[in-house]
């Protein structure tokens, strides 16, 4: 193979692309109220990065850490200063996983930034961190356009070990999943109540509790979600499991955990009560198939299926002490599965199918030779 280009001046070329590209998502302006939601792990040159951005647009950027920033609730200290900004940027899980950050978002059209992928500033030296956000909508809108309309119709997921799952969508709960602006293809937090991700992109989700649509809550409401999926390894695992586990989902529960390996019986004790609350599909061609911390591979086809557990996981907290997320979550992934909405095939043994869609490989061929980048996928 060749050896990789180490030309000062391509390197130079790639990490402008990769900057251009940020701020472009980030999309501050010069009347925004940026809020910085941080923690002490995160390498400081990301913020003075943002900031940069920010004071050449006549922005302030405020600045809070937190050594709680993984727990998902949001401090009541914090609140007033919080619903003063337009747009946050944040490591916090409490962004997505409280109700109360939700709620500021939708009344006040607040914009989010989340970075759970943004943790160093050599992110952007990675080829992902370059991928144009553009192409990503394109992507995204593509596998939007494959979900059946006005009929009812199942996502079931199958893959070679034997998962059989199933999740039934009326019309409603498909409108409702499909209104928001990741699924839009909106990968910039231009647009009011932006949620977005940098680097584009996690998610959106191929099925979470947005079904419910103003109903939404995080597992009361029982959903016609059944089957038993065979994970490739999950969040927290350091090696794929040497042994099929099965996790048996019953209206949309975990209720048996099936193997007899160690690793089966670590999920048994953690996920059995718990619920589905999302479960993420990777669309970025240029994020590792293989990087799968902290919360499942962006690549595109990669699966994770997002678990709230009934209870905090002791494993969790001895593996992942500082782990982005709370310890009653877990990403379960596959990395080969194949997913039909109806009759229509959204990802083929792992492979996103649209990638290959007209309109996303004409949106390709502007930036350079579509095979390479939409199929040239990192390891």
């Amino acid at each position: 193979m060749p050896p990789a280009n180490t030309n000062e001046t391509f390197l130079t070329e790639q990490y402008f692309q990769a900057v251009e590209n940020m701020i472009k998502v980030f999309a501050i302006r010069p009347d925004d109220k940026l809020l910085f939601l941080s923690d002490f792990l995160i390498d400081p040159r990301v913020f003075h990065a943002i900031a940069g951005i920010a004071r050449s647009r006549g922005v302030k950027p405020e600045l809070y850490m937190s050594s709680n920033w993984n727990n998902g609730v949001f401090p009541d200290e914090l609140k007033a200063v919080y619903e003063k900004a337009s747009l946050v940027v944040s490591t916090w899980f409490a962004s997505i996983g409280d109700p109360y950050c939700l709620k500021v978002r939708k009344d006040t059209g607040q914009r989010t930034v989340k970075m759970t992928y943004f943790r160093s500033i050599d992110v952007l030296k990675t080829p992902q961190a370059r991928f144009p956000a553009e192409i990503v909508g394109e992507i995204t809108r593509a596998t939007r356009d494959m979900y059946p309309a006005n009929e009812r119709f199942a996502l079931r997921i199958t893959d070679p070990r034997g998962t059989e799952w199933t999740a039934n969508f009326t019309p409603e709960m498909r409108d409702n999943m499909l209104s928001s602006n990741r699924w839009r293809g909106q990968t910039t937090a231009d647009e009011p109540g932006a949620y977005v991700h940098w680097v584009p992109t996690h998610g959106p989700n191929i099925y979470d509790r947005t079904t419910l649509g103003k109903k939404m809550d995080r597992g009361e409401t029982r959903q016609d979600v059944n089957g038993i999926v065979y994970p490739q390894g999950a969040v927290g695992f350091p090696q794929p499991f040497s042994e099929r586990v099965g996790v048996v989902f019953e209206n949309d529960r975990i209720t048996e955990v099936r193997g007899a390996s160690e690793d089966a019986a670590v999920l048994r004790d953690m996920l059995v009560g718990g619920v589905l609350v999302e479960l993420g599909c990777g669309f970025n061609p240029k994020a590792p198939r293989g990087g799968i911390y902290p919360a499942g591979s962006n690549s595109p086809g990669a699966l994770h299926f997002g678990i709230e557990l009934a209870k905090p996981c002791a494993y969790i907290q001895k593996a992942m002490p500082n782990w982005e997320e709370p310890p009653i979550h877990m990403d379960l992934v596959l990395l080969d599965a194949t997913v039909v909405a109806g009759r229509n095939v959204l990802v083929q043994d792992g492979f996103l199918t649209s990638l290959r869609n007209d309109r996303v490989i004409e949106a390709a061929r502007r930036y350079g030779d579509p095979v390479d980048l939409l199929e040239g996928w990192p390891a």
